[in-house]
Parts: C-alpha cells; structure tokens; sequence
C-alpha cells in the first residue's frame, strides 16, 4: 500500500492545491478549500479477478476506422428518449441533476419499473419500503427491477456480478462512498473515484448507467466540475414546485443534440408524458384579454406554441419596474427601448411585467413579435384577435427578422387552428398551400396597424 497523504481540494469547482489558501483562485469563492486525507491503493478492476487484460489498442488512420450505427436500448418513455437522442447508448454514463423533490427518483423509478430489461435501481437515500411504497404507486408488477440499498461501491460491484443487469441506475453519486478513498461521502475525491469505477464498469461490461447528483444553490451538478466532463450525457430536470409540467433538458449529449426537450406533467401515479406540449401551455380563455399573445418557437426539433403575458401600468414610483419570468430581462429591455425609438410609444415612465405561461424558460428570438404585441396590446388595452400568433425576430432598427425553421412553426399553429399567423416576408418558406392566412410584415409600424389599425 502506497503512503497516506492529504491533499485540499475546492468543494465548489474541485482545483486541488498542495496547501490551505483562503480563496480558490480558479472559481473566486471563499473558504472552501477543505482538507481530505487520500489513500493511493492499486487500481483494482470493478471485478475481483483482474486476469483479462485489455489488448493495447494502436493509432488507427480517419479512413480505416469502420463505423456503425450504435444501438440504442428503448427506455419506453418517447420524452426520455427524445431528450437522449433515441434511447440509452450501451456503455454510457448518464447524469441526471435538479432541484431536490422535483422528481428525478420518481422518474428513473418510473422508466426502470416499465423496461422489459433487467434492471438493477441502488439507492443510497431511501429504504427498500420507501421505493416500494411509490413503486406501488406507479406500477406495482413489475418482475424486471431489482432494488439495492448501499452506498458502498464494492458491495455493489459484487451484487453486480451475481445479478448481472442490463442497467443501472445510481440514487445518487453523492451518497456513494469506496474503500480506496479515506474522505467522507459527497466529498470531492470521493465523487470522482466514485463516478471514474462506474466508468470503467460500464465501458467494461457495455452496461449503461443513470445516476442521480444533486444541485448546488447556483444550480450546478453539485461536486468537482469533472464529474460533468467525465459522464457521457448530463441531463437537467427542471421545473417549478407550484407548477405540475417538468422539463426535461440535456447539456451535454456525446451521441445526439443538446437542443432536444422532453415535458412531464406531475401526477399521483408517476410523471405522465405530454406529447402536445402546445395544448397544456395555452389557457382555454373563450374571453379574449388585453396583454395576452401566442408565439410559434421551437425546441430542438418540436414545434411549440407559447402564451406570453404583459401587463403595462403607469409607475406608481419613480423609478418604472421591468420585470420578466422565463424570458430574458435584458432582451424585455431592448424590445421596449425599440418601441419607443422606432415605433413611438412613450413607454419609459410605465411599469412593465411580462410572463410565459406553463412556468417554462423561452430564450428563442423567435417570440420576439409575441412580446411586442403583447406589451402594446396591454398598454392600449385593447385584446389581440383571436387565433392570430407570431413568429419573428425584432432587430434594433424595428425591422421584422426571419426565424429558422418557419414551415414547422406555421404547420404547428394550423395544426392547433389558428388562422393567422405573422411572419416576416423575408422568410424563405416551402408550403404552397395551407389553411392558415401567413401574414408577411417587414417593420414593427406593419404589425401595429395588422393588430390595431
């Protein structure tokens, strides 16, 4: 056995450093350099038998290497899939983070009770009796998921062997701790040796592995910033407690788009897919409101319609408040700026408070159009026409930029029937007939005397 020693590692980015100092110098934070005594041991397989050597692989010319379409396991679940690219990768490692109770062990509990496949669900949080009162309340039969409380990866390593499944699912990184490391569970050098045994597992035994990491108060995967770099595909569970829908993001995919997005509606039973996102984000108002416009955007390769929300009041302080939820602050700032240079209302002394429905985040340019006429349908109180939606960028001289991707937006509207849309005319589009009336405008003054003129 090689010499104990310690080292100080950041508890917040992960930089290791050879003494204590006050501040990390690479992520800026204070007092977060932490002591941990680490034990080098031999690297040992995750099996107990290290017989089978790997035959060294030898540099390969671009052109000789043969490729193959992977095949992908079938998670039985159309949003999971979507937001992995088409299923689980034999051999990955995914990572799913989010807010505590928002729902990420419902969700792995939920897809590893539905899969035909064997599956082996270890949890470090929760008692056998706990996951077996929810799965109960999922899906009581199911014949195919074995569930494992332990924390310690040698015991798992060993019910592995004996079990031999075809996925793993890991609630959560932080609680697992191993022998070869002598720190406390959830710390830095814990984490990586933690998640770099999975690794080898799972690239050793072509198994694919899901495992659960908590969040930090900034929102980040809680732990070093390598644990991010070393997992194969990093998904985000998001949402808002006081709200039913989740999504579903993926920031970082080695085997398809990061722009993918799943949607989940909370219910007693487990996290019911929704498949026409489009449907639950607009209200079913028969009375038509002031301040109240659809945008057409898109995420990832799914059309969605969004319903934007402005209220605009005269400020009963000095200073006018502006104040977005799920759209960018700054951007609601340079739209007004916009309107009141190019188009002429006189909006610097009024409140403006903008909102998108459904408790979702929309950074398309694309609603860019909505917002405006949003904001002027408010401020002149007079409602937008029913069945009219928008789908445009707004660039600082006021003029109507083209989106990408406008067919699928228009299909989308006419789909859920609406029977105009607004577009800009410099968009290059292939439908040639659709029952929806397209209206092509060029400049914002276009669009004000379209809604209220």
């Amino acid at each position: 056995m090689a010499k104990t020693k310690t080292a100080f590692f950041c508890q917040n980015c992960g930089t290791q450093y050879a003494k204590w100092v006050g501040q990390c110098t690479s992520c800026k934070q204070w007092n977060t350099i932490v002591e941990e005594v680490v034990q080098k041991e031999e690297k040992r397989n995750w099996k107990t038998d290290t017989s089978t050597a790997k035959r060294a692989s030898k540099p390969l010319r671009v052109s000789e290497i043969t490729h193959e379409k992977e095949l992908r396991m079938d998670t039985l679940d159309q949003e999971f899939n979507r937001v992995l690219g088409g299923g689980l990768v034999p051999g990955s490692l995914t990572l799913l983070g989010g807010e505590p109770g928002i729902g990420k062990s419902t969700l792995l509990l939920q897809i590893a009770l539905k899969l035909p496949y064997k599956t082996l669900y270890v949890s470090g949080e929760e008692s056998q009796r706990q996951i077996k009162m929810r799965a109960d309340r999922i899906q009581p039969n199911s014949e195919n998921c074995f569930v494992l409380t332990e924390t310690k990866t040698q015991s798992i390593f060993q019910q592995i062997s004996a079990l031999e499944p075809d996925l793993v699912v890991i609630d959560s990184i932080q609680t697992l701790h191993t022998d070869y490391i002598e720190s406390a569970a959830g710390s830095i050098s814990q984490i990586r040796e933690c998640a770099a045994e999975l690794i080898k597992f799972a690239k050793e035994s072509n198994t694919p592995v899901i495992l659960v990491g908590h969040i930090t108060k900034d929102g980040t995967i809680a732990g070093p910033k390598i644990l991010e770099h070393m997992v194969d595909t990093v998904l985000q569970f998001e949402g808002d407690r006081n709200y039913v829908y989740r999504i579903l993001r993926s920031l970082k995919n080695r085997f398809g788009s990061t722009a993918e997005l799943g949607i989940y509606e909370m219910q007693g039973s487990g996290l019911r897919e929704v498949n026409n996102p489009s449907e639950v984000l607009i209200s079913k108002n028969d009375e038509n409101l002031s301040g109240t416009a659809i945008a057409a955007t898109v995420e990832g390769m799914r059309p969605l319609l969004i319903e934007i929300q402005a209220l605009v009041s005269t400020a009963v302080y000095g200073t006018p408040q502006r104040s977005a939820t799920g759209f960018n602050a700054k951007r609601l700032n340079m739209l007004l700026a916009v309107l009141e240079k190019r188009a002429g209302f006189k909006l610097g002394a009024k409140d403006v408070f903008l909102n998108i429905t459904g408790g979702i985040s929309v950074d398309d340019p694309a609603i860019d159009l909505a917002v405006m006429a949003a904001i002027l349908s408010s401020n002149a109180d007079i409602p937008i026409e029913k069945g009219v939606c928008f789908a445009a960028e707004v660039g600082l001289a006021g003029e109507i930029r083209p989106v990408q991707r406008v067919d699928q937006r228009i299909l989308e509207a006419e789909k859920l029937g609406f029977t105009k849309i607004l577009v800009s005319k410099n968009n290059k589009m292939g439908l040639k007939k659709t029952s929806i009336q397209v209206e092509l405008v060029s400049k914002i003054e276009d669009v004000v005397e379209a809604l209220f003129g």
